[in-house]
């Protein structure tokens, strides 16, 4: 069975952090909080949508775009190795800009558009917000997974080949599975970086947790209650993830 232990540092950090909630619970002001209930938890709600549907859809990109880079035809390996460069290079927030003030604003000029099914969606900044958070994931867990393809031993690979396996067969069962075992320890760090970058959809009027807690600081002229509980939430769900990949790493160690 495996156990799951804290470093004694972590354990101090905890206790700390206990500590200074506990004070701000007793000093500060949160009757608002019972009012912007309902809010917070559709903000949350959002937010961990959009963080798992990008994550797992910029992952699903990523395979393809790693494999190319590490074993696909020159062409489609500089496109691969462009693409990922062009996104890790630029900022998200100019991506997002461009998708939703750029690809987005010349939607409304197509012929028909308008009347077509295809509007409702065209028209949500959420779908904005899905794609660039996606395309940014997949651009930087895409140089990784290229890394982590390169490093599987090549005997693996050349003895599935003299076994006569096919080439979609080795990847499945060997390669893939070898390549995503690597970059597990990592895709912790890149999903805590997701997270944080799911705040700057605010920017094109997605409603998500930062948002609420923007208008909470607007409507109730409070300026560090809501925060301090937003960073309380943010930082909460960081440790989530973290505990999970812990989770995950200790079941592999045993």
């Amino acid at each position: 069975m495996p156990s799951f232990h804290l470093p004694p540092h972590r354990i101090v950090l905890l206790l700390i952090g206990l500590v200074i909630i506990g004070l701000m619970a007793i000093n500060m002001r949160w009757d608002w909080i019972p009012a912007y209930r309902a809010d917070i938890l559709a903000g949350l709600r959002l937010t961990l949508v959009l963080l798992v549907t990008t994550s797992v859809a910029g992952f699903l990109l990523a395979v393809p775009l790693g494999l190319a880079q590490a074993a696909g035809p020159r062409p489609l390996a500089w496109l691969a190795r462009g693409y990922c460069t062009l996104i890790r290079g630029t900022p998200l927030l100019l991506q997002l800009w461009l998708l939703y003030y750029g690809l987005g604003s010349l939607f409304p000029y197509l012929p028909g558009l308008r009347d077509s099914w295809l509007w409702p969606y065209l028209s949500e900044p959420w779908l904005y917000a899905f794609l660039a958070l996606t395309l940014s994931f997949a651009g930087y867990e895409g140089e990784i997974m290229r890394g982590a393809f390169a490093r599987v031993p090549k005997g693996e690979l050349e003895a599935a080949r003299s076994l006569g396996m096919h080439p979609l067969t080795t990847l499945r069962r060997i390669w893939l599975p070898r390549a995503v075992r690597r970059v597990l320890p990592t895709l912790n760090g890149e999903l805590i970086i997701q997270l944080k970058a799911t705040p700057l959809v605010a920017t094109i009027a997605a409603v998500d947790m930062y948002a609420v807690f923007g208008r909470i600081r607007q409507e109730t002229y409070i300026v560090y209650e809501p925060l301090l509980l937003m960073a309380l939430l943010y930082l909460v769900l960081a440790g989530l993830i973290t505990l999970a990949f812990h989770a995950v790493e200790s079941r592999r160690s045993h």
